[in-house]
């Protein structure tokens, strides 16, 4: 009996033991980690973000929220931006991740390309800056970029794909849906109720009935549904690949075609399109708003069809 004592009292010392160093090893890796790791802006503090301005080589791109929608400010104008790509970019601020620090020293600041000639991003919120960063060059294997505060010596390395933000063209930030909010998908298809297409050749139309559609304008005995939404997403996806600005929305040329969605809540989107150029390229306006966008040919060639496209 006291064998098995002194056997129950050591297997229960070496578990304690066990639990201690385990406890101890997960502590001082926490407390390793939370050393190391480091955020450039908190995300309570991205929430309030309301203007960020890029600067690359001279040029500019800024980028200004109005009632939580972003837009990009750009040759005077204002123009809708992609909230997801925004988003994506404070992402990569607001994340918090290792960040190294590798140097401290100002003498350092032109060797890693953060000198005057270095990019900037400049992050403000109510009316006071939140983040002014310097981006550099990249490491040897072009895995991380230096970055270092304005007017902070500290340098630190991370993640370059934030460069690939700076780096493109500004109708990157465009969100040329012509139908905006179906960018995040707030826009439910199942809402539409009737869609009405006007061209030269004539006009169709398609009611929604019940689960089914009745359709004016073109001669279908059996309609196939699932065409015929697929057909109403693909208007409401269509994407442009700029805006215009040599011509106004009030123009005549857009009273060539015209495509009309009514919705259950009573909103109703009017496509107004000019005729097609000699590449098929079109220009249309969306109702509520003053911009042109610019539609290549395949994307303008979805927005009409003919009556075998809805036949079973």
């Amino acid at each position: 009996m006291a064998y098995k004592k002194r056997l129950y009292i050591l297997l229960s010392m070496i578990a304690v033991m066990v639990l201690l160093l385990t406890g101890s090893f997960v502590f001082s890796s926490d407390f390793g980690s939370g050393q190391q790791s480091f955020v450039w802006i908190d995300s309570k503090t991205a929430e309030r973000v309301n203007r960020i301005v890029l600067n690359v080589y001279g040029g500019e791109t800024e980028l200004s929220k109005r009632n939580n929608m972003w837009f990009v400010l750009h040759n005077d104008n204002s123009y809708p931006a992609r909230n997801a790509r925004v988003l994506d970019f404070l992402g990569i601020l607001s994340a918090r991740s290792a960040w190294p620090v590798r140097s401290s020293s100002a003498s350092t600041h032109e060797r890693f390309g953060l000198d005057d000639h270095a990019s900037r991003i400049t992050i403000y919120g109510d009316n006071a800056v939140l983040l002014d960063l310097l981006l550099g060059n990249d490491d040897v294997l072009r895995n991380e970029t230096y970055f270092r505060k304005y007017g902070q010596n500290e340098v630190r390395s991370g993640d370059s794909a934030i460069k690939t933000y700076l780096n493109s063209p500004v109708s990157s930030w465009y969100n040329l849906r012509l139908v905006p909010d179906s960018e995040s998908g707030q826009f439910d298809i199942s809402s539409v109720q009737r869609l009405s297409v006007y061209t030269p050749s004539g006009t169709q139309v398609f009611t929604r009935r019940s689960r089914g559609w009745e359709i004016t304008g073109m001669e279908i005995s059996n309609p196939d549904i699932p065409a015929i939404e697929n057909y109403i997403r693909a208007i409401v996806n269509t994407e442009g690949d700029g805006f215009d600005e040599s011509v106004f929305h009030n123009d005549p040329l857009f009273d060539d075609s015209r495509i009309v969605l009514e919705i259950g809540t009573g909103r109703v989107i009017t496509i107004r399109l000019g005729e097609a150029d000699d590449t098929g390229r079109r220009l249309a306006h969306v109702s509520g708003s003053n911009y042109i966008y610019s539609i290549p040919a395949w994307a303008a060639n979805r927005l009409f069809r003919e009556a075998d496209n809805f036949e079973m």
